[in-house]
């Protein structure tokens, strides 16, 4: 077994998994995962810069994970940060605050290279062995982060990606925040508007990747996730209950249209919802929605494992 550490900093939220990878089989065995929304994200699309009480929240959940690596002594750790640090003019105070807190430097990855790990994170069960029987190839994997999505399609491996920025966080700042407060609820003018922007990201996506042509859609990542335990009715978080599970399209549009009308207090209120993703995960489930319309998917196929767990089996194949 390889003992590796895999950190995924995004747009909302930091992410570790510490596992043991058997180098014969590529299985992967969880020893802790965590995550921590820290908001990296917050004003970076009108500023352009990460925000001094970003960093710091950001640090702050660093150094909690340095003692858990530490803890279990992982032999490799690889930092992985997304579409917050590559759009942001101070990326370099960030970078000198991750190595001198873990020791290791962030790789501040593409588009292209998010949507590979994440690829094979949610497709490793699904191409090998029992797990994946019931799983029709190409795959078409979608991970909507806070500032961007993800778009992969392939069978054992990517045959295309595309990466645009239409992610819960960046799409809330954009649409539907006034005098610097999230509406409650948003106008129909401001859905259409969110609308229109996230149907102009899916014409990009599908200039680069045959989106139609995937007979199964993994859906990836806390909104997907979010709405598969309300779509539920789970009375909390449920991880073995989210992973894999299967939500038909029109349970999708139930629930984004509940969030989008809802308030922060209703919406604060659901169990299953983490409170860093109350304000945005109206806006990831229309991101989701709107996916699965353009695809004509009738079902999203719901994943737990994802770039966190590509990242991890990375790591292990360049330990050894």
């Amino acid at each position: 077994m390889t003992r590796v550490a895999a950190v995924d900093c995004g747009t909302n939220s930091i992410r570790l998994l510490v596992a043991d990878v058997d180098p014969a089989t590529g299985e992967l065995t969880d020893l802790e995962r965590r995550m921590t929304i820290v908001r990296l994200g917050q004003g970076v699309d009108r500023t352009g810069r990460l925000a001094p009480e970003a960093l710091e929240r950001t640090f702050a959940a660093c150094r909690e994970y340095a003692a858990v690596i530490e803890k279990h002594g992982a032999e490799r750790v690889r930092f992985v940060a997304t579409s917050a640090s590559r759009d942001a003019e101070n990326r370099e105070e960030f970078v000198r605050g991750v190595v001198d807190i873990l020791g290791v430097e962030p790789e501040v990855i593409s588009g292209d290279q998010e949507a590979e790990f994440s690829f094979t994170g949610a497709t490793k069960e699904l191409t090998g062995g029992t797990g994946g029987a019931g799983f029709a190839k190409p795959y078409l994997v979608v991970d909507i982060g806070g500032g961007s999505t993800e778009f992969v399609v392939g069978g054992d491996r990517v045959s295309a990606a595309r990466s645009v920025d239409i992610g819960c966080v960046r799409m809330t700042e954009r649409h539907l925040v006034v005098d610097g407060a999230v509406t409650d609820p948003p106008t129909e003018e401001r859905i259409r508007a969110m609308r229109a922007d996230i149907e102009a990201a899916l014409d990009l996506a599908e200039q680069a990747v045959p989106l139609r042509e995937a007979r199964t859609l993994v859906g990836l990542a806390g909104s997907v996730t979010t709405v598969s335990a309300i779509a539920q009715d789970l009375p909390a978080y449920d991880s073995e209950a989210i992973h894999h599970s299967r939500v038909t399209r029109d349970r999708v549009r139930e629930v984004t249209e509940r969030l989008l009308r809802s308030t922060h207090a209703e919406r604060a209120a659901i169990g299953s919802l983490h409170p860093g993703r109350v304000d945005v995960i109206g806006a990831g489930a229309l991101v989701l929605l709107a996916i699965m319309e353009r695809v004509d998917a009738q079902e999203v196929v719901v994943s737990e494992h994802d770039i966190l767990d590509g990242i991890a089996h990375h790591a292990a194949s360049e330990a050894r």
